[in-house]
């Protein structure tokens, strides 16, 4: 059986729809494609199949392969995201602020950007890639801290620069950072300005991330071309209301010139807007610290006035500068006034021991009710006595004054007082619903 070099004969063994079976000369035996074969081909026609190399597709396909690689590299492989440079803006006493300038992703994707306090991870940065800063308050005075990035892309993990900062101590007031508003003094808001300048402190027109007061006069907004006296706006201006929604303390800029003449950090409690500075003086000008030690003579008037308004205190004179008769007279009309009716509750609940000789108990309702009169007691005959003995009192029945013998019938006896153990009794008796049983005594403690 004649066969070319690159061609070699087979014969169809089994055949079905799938896969044909094709004997070789040396009975070589493989499987082959049954839509492959020639049209026509059934079970034992024999079939002639050639193999040759194609290197013209090979070349090509090498050749698309390695620029698919060149454009991946040039794209993902030669720009990779680049490590933040973290910077200080602003130190205060009890806050810092940083800032970076836009990171760069390259070709990789954000995962995070994270702040870390002295190796400690604090917070995330909200919208790390329109965000190129942030405030940390809540920090100690005189405390140095360290402060870090780390970015956290789909290319890799990248850390910033390592900073130390120190907060500032009580003297220090280069961190203030002023945001001025409407101020209808000029010169009082010249002299704050200067008094910035010395302080080595800064001020904008505009609330920034490191605006550490909002001062002002007045809330209301000053239209272009207003003279400051008049013409003031009615409505808040929109950096006011801006200064409130951040919580940022809103001063008159009094505070400026007492810090710069105390050389300190003086406190804004008296400084607030709508609150009278505690020392008129510094709105004239900056004041050196001599000046500001001195107290200044309105204090002084105000705390004399204050001192003359309070009343005068009654001090007890003694017994030998007074005379008798006042204090009889004093003590008559104690005994004529009335004493203060008690209270139930203190009836009930106070029991001291004691009792008043002057004390009158309040009549109730139950109490004072007609109280019937007094049947006549009926008359005994007396025992005879013996006559030793009635001799003796007749004697004495001489020597005696007749008195008026007054019938029982005709005498109208008055209701005893109450005593506070019946009114106590009543009032356990509404109370529990209980009655008390003994009868009152009366005792004197004296």
């Amino acid at each position: 059986m004649a066969r070319a070099q690159d061609s070699f004969t087979f014969t169809v063994g089994k055949l079905d729809a799938g896969m044909a079976i094709l004997l070789g000369d040396r009975a070589h035996l493989i499987e082959f494609p049954s839509v492959l074969l020639p049209p026509g081909a059934t079970t034992g026609s024999i079939v002639n199949i050639s193999v040759h190399r194609n290197v013209a597709q090979e070349r090509k396909r090498d050749h698309e392969f390695w620029s698919l690689q060149e454009d991946i590299l040039e794209t993902f492989g030669s720009h990779s995201p680049e490590n933040p440079q973290l910077e200080v803006r602003n130190v205060t006493q009890t806050s810092v602020t940083l800032e970076w300038p836009p990171i760069k992703l390259a070709n990789a994707k954000l995962r995070s950007l994270d702040i870390y306090k002295n190796s400690q991870r604090l917070a995330s940065i909200p919208n790390a890639l329109t965000n190129y800063s942030t405030k940390l308050s809540g920090l100690s005075v005189d405390t140095q801290y360290t402060f870090q990035l780390l970015l956290r892309t789909s290319a890799g993990t990248y850390p910033s620069n390592l900073i130390r900062v120190r907060t500032h101590t009580i003297a220090d007031t280069s961190g203030i950072s002023v945001c001025f508003a409407n101020v209808t003094d000029s010169v009082l808001l010249e002299n704050a300005k200067l008094a910035l300048k010395e302080m080595r402190a800064k001020w904008s027109d505009k609330i920034q991330i490191d605006t550490t007061h909002f001062v002002c006069t007045t809330p209301a907004v000053t239209p272009a071309g207003a003279q400051p006296a008049g013409g003031v706006a009615a409505a808040p201006g929109a950096e006011y209301q801006r200064a409130l929604q951040l919580s940022i303390p809103v001063v008159q800029p009094q505070w400026i010139l007492a810090c710069h003449s105390e050389k300190k950090m003086v406190p804004i409690s008296g400084y607030y807007l709508g609150v009278t500075p505690p020392n008129s003086g510094y709105s004239q000008r900056p004041q050196s610290m001599s000046q500001a030690s001195l107290p200044s003579s309105s204090a002084a008037h105000k705390n004399s006035a204050s001192r003359q308004s309070l009343p005068s205190i009654r001090r007890p004179t003694p017994p030998s500068a007074t005379t008798q008769g006042p204090i009889n007279e004093e003590e008559d009309e104690e005994e004529q006034a009335p004493p203060p009716k008690p209270s139930p509750s203190e009836m009930k609940h106070k029991s001291n021991g004691t009792m008043d000789r002057n004390f009158k108990f309040p009549t109730s309702p139950t109490q004072a009710q007609v109280v019937p009169p007094v049947p006549s007691l009926p008359t005994q005959a007396r025992a005879p006595k013996p006559e030793h003995e009635a001799g003796s009192n007749r004697t004495n029945e001489d020597d005696m004054t007749p008195v008026a013998v007054v019938v029982p019938s005709s005498v109208e006896v008055p209701p005893p007082p109450p005593v506070e153990k019946e009114i106590r009794k009543s009032f356990v008796e509404s109370e529990d619903g209980e009655e008390e049983v003994g009868e009152t005594v009366e005792i004197d403690l004296r």
